[in-house]
């Protein structure tokens, strides 16, 4: 019996695989026993890609047989958040009004992690549409903590934060609209990251918020998310939003120093509306690096206790246009019994949307509509811009801002199922990130009664080599990372 790689890193699954430890084909095996085992517990996935898997495997053995693979991913096992399209399989957002679409198409991530070897296991669950920080939203089930099943794993990329952290995965694709990689990274246990705007493709992705939109990697380590981010970064034709800025060798930020780094904390994320088991965390994360070098200090941002509103009316208004184009027309489920043009695409909507979905596309009609627009939307438009001068003015003086990921540890399923305003307050930390379209790092920094908190790491525009350097050197003095969801066992 081959050793087991369930759980491991990059970097020692890569050197097995090149020595001839483990072949390709017996990884992956071991991957999708792992999932027919610990996935009934935990639902991660929504659809598997077991036989397009190992085909690729067998292809991958061949090639290191020959001595000839050197790329750092090849072979490695990855999880894809089931809002990106891969043509011939299933894209459904979670959503049952696309419980049945096949992706015509393929999307420019997708086609990059093929090119550096990974290999797809399967669609992860995911809040429906994206929308969500519990992954309860889903129309097919609710995907749970690998840490605590009674637990929700954060959302909407839940699924692939849960992959990851039960062992099912190495590595997984998620998206981050207002901190939907970082915030289930940090209930998970694992590190995740929302690359600047435009650093990585969105062709291919389906549209929540197509401002605020970037898709992400979740691994274990710091490390393993840079190598995932040298696959995936890059200008793209297709994207119009694309950023042409140069992609360096992020695997090259990895040196273990953080002497004269200057941290910026707001004041407001050391209140009492922090969970005090995550505030004594994250201080002592702060701690760990003042130790190494840093030097940290406090700043006020105001505008935090706006960021919350802005982004509610922001991302409904894009929601609501984007998704007009499901309208039981040409794609996605369609009502049969109705009546008319009208009456079609009014029951097919109300039959294929959840609740919160619907919620967030009548607030964002209701704030584009005529009377309200300059009242609502145009002034959160200017929160917006006043939120991002507030981050120029910080980085003057800091090198990173720090803040907890989530204010809150994670709770209990349904415990706040009834009051989406409670869910919403969670996105504190990490939503002015989206709304500034900076780079944002979790990493986990600690537990409290077995559950994990996380710590997050913000930088200026295209500058995730900062936020690498600095996650990795906490990673090399601290052993949270290292630690195994009793489901990875």
């Amino acid at each position: 019996m081959s050793t087991s790689f369930i759980g491991k890193t990059v970097k020692t699954i890569h050197e097995a695989l090149k020595n001839q430890v483990i072949t390709c084909t017996q990884l992956i095996e071991q991957h999708f026993s792992h999932i027919q085992a610990v996935d009934p517990q935990v639902k991660a996935f929504l659809s598997l890609m077991k036989d397009q898997a190992l085909e690729q495997a067998a292809k991958q053995d061949a090639l290191f047989k020959q001595g000839s693979e050197t790329r750092p991913l090849a072979g490695i096992p990855i999880a894809i958040k089931d809002n990106l399209c891969i043509q011939g399989s299933k894209t459904t957002c979670g959503s049952k009004i696309l419980e049945h679409f096949v992706a015509p198409y393929t999307a420019t991530v997708i086609e990059k992690i093929k090119a550096s070897g990974l290999i797809a296991l399967g669609k992860t669950n995911l809040d429906e549409f994206a929308m969500g920080s519990s992954t309860e939203n889903s129309a097919f089930f609710a995907t749970k903590n690998p840490w605590n099943t009674d637990y929700v794993p954060g959302g909407s990329s839940g699924g692939s934060a849960a992959a990851v952290a039960s062992g099912q995965a190495v590595l997984a694709l998620g998206s981050d609209t207002g901190g939907s990689i970082r915030q289930p990274a940090a209930l998970c246990g694992i590190s995740g990251m929302k690359p600047t705007y435009g650093r990585v493709s969105r062709y291919g992705l389906v549209a929540f918020a197509s401002s605020l939109d970037q898709v992400g990697p979740f691994a274990q380590s710091v490390e393993d998310i840079a190598l995932l981010l040298n696959a995936i970064c890059g200008h793209d034709s297709h994207d119009s939003t694309s950023s042409t800025e140069a992609v360096p060798d992020f695997t090259q930020a990895l040196t273990p120093s953080v002497q004269g780094l200057k941290i910026g904390v707001p004041t407001q994320l050391l209140s009492d509306t922090v969970d005090p088991a995550v505030k004594a965390a994250f201080v002592r994360a702060l701690d760990t690096l003042k130790a190494q070098g840093a030097t940290w200090d406090t700043f006020d941002m105001n505008e935090l206790e706006a960021c919350v509103s802005t982004y509610y009316i922001l991302a409904p208004a894009e929601a609501s246009a984007n998704l007009s184009r499901f309208d039981g027309v040409r794609y996605g489920h369609r009502n049969t019994q109705a009546q008319g043009l009208h009456d079609m695409m009014a029951l097919s909507r109300g039959e294929g949307f959840g609740p919160e979905v619907k919620r967030r596309i009548l607030l964002g009609t209701y704030v584009l509509s005529s009377g309200y627009y300059d009242a609502y939307y145009a002034k959160a438009q200017q929160a917006r811009t006043l939120v991002k001068h507030h981050f120029s003015q910080a980085f003057k003086q800091f090198d990173v801002i720090a803040t907890p990921t989530s204010p809150s540890l994670p709770f209990k399923l349904g415990e706040h199922s009834e009051n989406p305003l409670s869910m919403y307050l969670a996105d504190i930390a990490t939503i002015p990130v989206n709304l500034a379209g900076l780079p944002g790092l979790s990493i986990p920094c600690g537990f409290h009664e077995g559950l994990p908190i996380g710590f997050q790491l913000i930088g200026k525009h295209f500058d995730e080599a900062t936020l690498l350097k600095t996650g990795h050197t906490y990673q090399t003095v601290t052993d949270y990372h290292l630690q195994r969801a009793p489901l990875c066992q």
